[in-house]
């Protein structure tokens, strides 16, 4: 190698190095983002599910005893059907796991928003639905209502959420 190749490998090493991190290389979303340079979002609406799922079954797990804590389960039904209004705003355009994300979202999202937000709405109403039934003081309505707001969520899991195993 001559000291003229020499010179030039050592000046443009930094270069190849800088267009390779800027590269849309695997985990990438093909636009140059790294997949770990996803939107907040993604992670705000995972937290948010997370969350939901725990409201779910720390209810589930009330209605086991004898003497259910009604007013708890309202508290815990409001959280859901507030998270899940959050939710529907943290679904930007281009964060489906077709996109390149680390999430479950398909993008059935975007290519059917009404039906995505009436899926969400319907999950909404069931969930305000039996912390109205808590508040009554009905724990046996409430224990028939845990399958509807189930049956919401699963409407929206169905058509808009990656299949789980």
């Amino acid at each position: 190698m001559t000291n003229r190749s020499f010179t030039r490998l050592i000046i443009a090493t930094p270069m190849i190095a800088v267009l390779a991190a800027c590269g849309g290389g695997a985990g990438g979303d093909g636009d140059g983002t790294a997949a770990g340079d996803a939107p907040p979002e993604i992670e705000q609406r995972q937290e948010n599910f997370e969350k939901v799922g725990d409201a779910f079954k720390a209810i589930r797990e009330e209605l086991e005893g004898d003497n259910p804590d009604l007013a708890f389960i309202k508290t815990q039904a409001e959280d859901i059907g507030a998270r899940i209004e959050t939710a529907t705003g943290l679904f930007p355009a281009g964060t489906s796991v077709d996109d390149g994300y680390d999430t479950e979202a398909l993008p059935t999202i975007w290519e059917k928003p009404d039906e995505f937000e009436q899926a969400a709405q319907t999950a909404i109403e069931a969930a305000a639905e039996m912390a109205s039934l808590a508040e009554s003081g009905d724990a046996a309505a409430v224990a028939a209502a845990v399958g509807t707001v189930g049956n919401g969520c699963k409407g929206c899991h169905e058509k808009f959420r990656v299949k789980k195993d």
